[in-house]
């Protein structure tokens, strides 16, 4: 398992851990021509394997419990936005002009779930509101792609012209991407070790992040993904958006297991924000690079404000280069990246089989927290972690070599999924795929209402 020997590297992980996972391996699951599934099976098995370090070194274990990476589980997990039901009905995941059009010399995607980027996308190109798909493909196929992509992005919306790999790795942004690390960590001060309270070894469940509390800031996808696995061990995490962005229905159903939502309006709910922040353990952000500084919530005031908290970001593009600022989702990096024409077929592009940036994404970026959270319980210091999925890419494309596929048939997705009750319904789901012994198999609460809950820990 040469991927996940990256991964837990890249995390500053001890080797002498890693033969404390094994894999059961199916050889068609998320099947592709780039290596997915050996990407998504050691970013998980990265994610249980710190997670099960934390929870020794908490309840005084002799041994890091033993971990279990089954690709059947990543690959339903990696498809969970999909495989939800709410009450048997079937999410909706992409809106109608969220989809590739030609252009008049190639393809543009464009990302127009939220509302607010829908009417981007539109007065971009001139036209209505109410304008249909076939407005704006007859439109957009009077463009150039890269005209397109500009236009759209200065006015806020989203569009990312196809690329193959060579124009990429020409781009000055994939430059920058391919000389970061896979994850950046920083010690960001002399902050005293992190004590800890010691979990019991004899509880029937190790929950590593027991007692400690998140404040989850992130959107679709990554962000919260991350967050949704925090809280399935143990961490009490309060998710707060702006009262004006609500997050889509089904993808907050989906990534909501075991958190709270809340909502706070800054600068005006400046007080109830620092109240949260004064005890809070982890804050994850999840907005582009800079957006939240100029309410003071970049990772130096963050830190400034409360010593020995852990900062995570995850953004599209990464916090440099010429596209830092830009907005981003799993399905652009594809289109820019490369990755895109790699999956296409007959000279039309193509996607790789789950929104695997985002998820991949995500758990490293959970791996990352409880890391940090690891190294602080005995060399101190406040932490910073950063992830995109622009570099995940990068590792996708050019980190992990070609593997030839072993294993049984993967079967169909029925075994990890559940059925839990709750006051959004009946919700059908993936599984958790971060396993190792003793931890837990799911989740303590089901997901709430988009801002029912108050903005105050428990």
């Amino acid at each position: 398992m040469t991927a996940i020997n990256d991964a837990w590297k890249a995390l500053g992980g001890e080797p002498g851990l890693l033969p404390r996972v094994s894999a059961v391996v199916h050889r068609d699951s998320l099947d592709s021509r780039l290596p997915v599934r050996e990407l998504a099976r050691a970013c998980v098995g990265a994610c249980a394997l710190a997670a099960a370090e934390l929870g020794a070194r908490r309840a005084g274990l002799a041994e890091v419990p033993a971990v279990t990476v089954d690709d059947g589980a990543v690959a339903a997990a990696f498809h969970s936005e999909r495989l939800l039901t709410v009450d048997g009905r079937a999410p909706d995941v992409f809106a109608p002009l969220s989809r590739f059009w030609r252009t008049a010399d190639g393809w543009v995607r464009t990302h127009a779930n939220y509302p607010h980027h829908r009417a981007r996308l539109l007065g971009a190109l001139g036209l209505t509101r109410d304008a249909s798909a076939k407005q704006v493909a007859g439109r957009l196929a009077e463009c150039s792609a890269l005209e397109t992509e500009e236009t759209v992005y200065g006015a806020g919306g989203l569009a990312v012209a196809l690329r193959t790999p060579e124009q990429w790795r020409a781009h000055e942004q994939a430059a920058e991407v391919a000389v970061r690390p896979l994850v950046e960590r920083e010690r960001l001060d002399g902050a005293r070790t992190r004590v800890l309270p010691p979990l019991d070894a004899g509880a029937p469940v190790l929950l590593p992040a027991a007692g400690l509390r998140v404040l989850d800031l992130t959107r679709v996808l990554a962000g919260p993904v991350a967050t949704r696995t925090l809280a399935l061990l143990g961490a009490d995490v309060l998710r707060v958006d702006a009262p004006w962005l609500p997050e889509l229905p089904d993808l907050h159903a989906d990534t909501g297991f075991g958190k709270r939502s809340a909502t706070l309006g800054l600068p005006a709910a400046r007080d109830a924000f620092e109240e949260l922040l004064s005890t809070a353990d982890v804050v994850v952000t999840g907005y582009r690079p800079g957006a939240l500084d100029r309410l003071g919530l970049s990772p130096e005031a963050l830190i400034a404000r409360r010593p020995g908290l852990v900062v995570a970001q995850v953004s599209a593009w990464g916090a440099y280069g010429p596209w830092s600022g830009r907005r981003g989702f799993d399905s652009l990096v594809q289109v820019a990246t490369g990755i895109a024409v790699t999956e296409g077929t007959a000279g039309k592009p193509g996607a790789l089989p789950a929104q695997a940036l985002d998820h991949g994404t995500g758990y490293l970026l959970a791996a990352a927290v409880l890391r940090a959270l690891t190294e602080q319980s005995y060399e101190g210091g406040s932490r910073l972690v950063r992830l995109a999925l622009a570099r995940t890419a990068h590792w996708l494309t050019a980190g992990i070599g070609p593997v030839p596929a072993t294993g049984a048939p993967c079967p169909g997705p029925e075994a990890w999924l559940a059925e839990t009750d709750g006051p959004l319904g009946r919700l059908r789901h993936a599984r958790t795929p971060v396993s190792f012994a003793e931890g837990p198999a799911g989740w303590e609460r089901p997901p709430v209402p988009w801002g029912s809950d108050p903005a105050k820990w428990l």
